[in-house]
């Protein structure tokens, strides 16, 4: 609530276990300003989770044969607006020419002026490591990623300009046997991190593609038709058959196609009505790879999800080629990782198609969900903290700092402190970051710590 004119507002929020204060402040600027300051708790304690969620990343998918690598920031501007990746392109980070090759007054269009841009995921930079490398690397490649991408983005809850990316790729395997193997890696690790009850919902493009034929919609409108249906969630079955109509696609058409999602169901008695329906349409092995993926997966899983069919699935990225999956948890209301087939990508760089498929998972919603329900790392170690009195002497230094290195060699985390003169708030810092032990080290009694 406002409460002034330099536009105070104040509230509290109590928890369990905290009290969190919440303040916003005009002070008299021309624009709102806005600055966020974290209790040092807090963010220690988020640190605690990345990295832990790090650490669980790279042993899990390490079980499933996965390798890490790591691929260059900046990219070349062409690569990254090949037109492979969808709407992103649009969120381009672009980087300027740099020393001579930066001529400002000559240049006439922006290719004049910018040569780079920072990557905007993760796929183009492995597509480009795959094609210099494949010789060397073992076929298949399963690849482990994590690291940074940028995209120019207006920033919300789960969405930032720059964040975390994590992402397994399986290069060379044709087969239904490199999904399974995404799919249960990946629901393995959020099965470890505590996620309980979320849906991978999956679909394939050949799908989308015979269901939109099928109906009598024209090739080159796909695109279109597809963008239209990626809204289903947001404005119904209805929103979808009004906005085609406005487009100027045939009621015949629309009619034929909203059918169809009304009659299949979200099973694999829904792929196998796909296959009868869109015969002539669509190939009957692609719904048999579908079908045998969630069957296996079903068969096979060790986390508590459940896959479902959505016909309706699209997934931005121009560059899929089959199957699409998408990770749907309720507590966050939306997409927390997707994938897909990739298979005509990296010929773009080779000139030979080489099959690719990818999942991805969204690390800071990740981090974010596991912050908000409060979540204990299992493997958090014991913290003791050493306060050492002002003046110390050499053989009281030493003393505290071999104490303090068998204490890490145990196991233990330890913090050695200069001991400060309101000692009892010192100490209560200490306790509200997890140091259950705090010795006061004086000069006097060194020996008997």
């Amino acid at each position: 609530m406002i409460q002034s004119m330099t536009g105070y507002g104040k509230a509290t929020v109590e928890l369990p276990d905290k009290k969190i204060n919440v303040e916003i402040k005009s002070l008299n600027s021309k624009a709102m300003d806005l600055s966020a300051r974290i209790a040092p708790l807090y963010r220690e304690k988020e640190m605690e989770i990345r990295n832990y969620v790090m650490n669980m990343i790279r042993e899990t998918y390490g079980t499933f044969g996965f390798s890490s690598i790591e691929t260059p920031c900046v990219e070349h501007i062409e690569n990254l607006s090949s037109k492979q990746g969808g709407e992103n392109e649009k969120l381009i980070f672009k980087i300027l020419k740099r020393g001579e090759k930066l001529k400002l007054a000559e240049a006439e269009k922006e290719s004049d002026l910018v040569d780079s841009g920072l990557r905007y995921d993760l796929t183009v930079p492995l597509s480009r490591y795959y094609s210099n490398n494949a010789n060397e690397l073992p076929a298949p490649f399963k690849a482990l990623q994590m690291g940074n991408v940028w995209r120019a983005d207006r920033p919300q809850r789960g969405r930032f300009r720059q964040f975390m990316q994590c992402d397994i790729d399986i290069l060379g395997e044709s087969t239904y046997l490199a999904e399974i193997e995404l799919v249960l890696a990946t629901t393995t690790l959020l099965g470890k991190l505590d996620f309980h009850n979320f849906t991978i919902r999956i679909n394939d493009r050949k799908i989308l593609k015979a269901m939109a034929q099928y109906s009598g919609f024209p090739q080159e409108s796909f695109d279109t038709v597809f963008i239209i249906l990626d809204k289903m969630d947001k404005i119904g079955l209805e929103g979808v058959a009004a906005e085609l109509k406005e487009n100027g696609y045939a009621e015949g058409s629309v009619e034929k196609y909203l059918q169809l999602f009304k009659e299949i169901t979200n099973d694999v008695a829904g792929v196998r009505s796909c296959k009868e329906k869109l015969e002539g349409f669509l190939p009957a092995e692609a719904a048999d790879s579908l079908e045998m993926i969630i069957t296996s997966v079903e068969s096979a899983k060790e986390a508590d999800f459940r896959m479902l069919f959505d016909p309706t699935l699209v997934r931005g990225m121009s560059y899929y080629t089959g199957t699409i999956f998408e990770i749907s948890m309720d507590e966050f209301g939306g997409s927390v990782g997707g994938g897909g087939r990739y298979d005509k990508m990296i010929g773009k760089f080779t000139g030979q198609d080489t099959p690719a498929v990818g999942f991805s998972i969204g690390f800071e919603r990740i981090v974010m969900l596991l912050m908000e329900r409060g979540y204990k790392v299992p493997t958090s170690k014991e913290k003791k903290a050493f306060l050492i009195e002002k003046n110390m002497p050499k053989e009281g230094m030493l003393k505290v700092l071999d104490l303090a290195k068998k204490e890490r060699a145990a196991g233990r985390q330890v913090m050695i402190m200069n001991m400060k003169k309101n000692k009892k708030f010192q100490k209560e810092q200490l306790a509200e970051q997890g140091y259950t032990d705090i010795t006061e080290c004086y000069r006097d009694s060194v020996d008997n710590i």
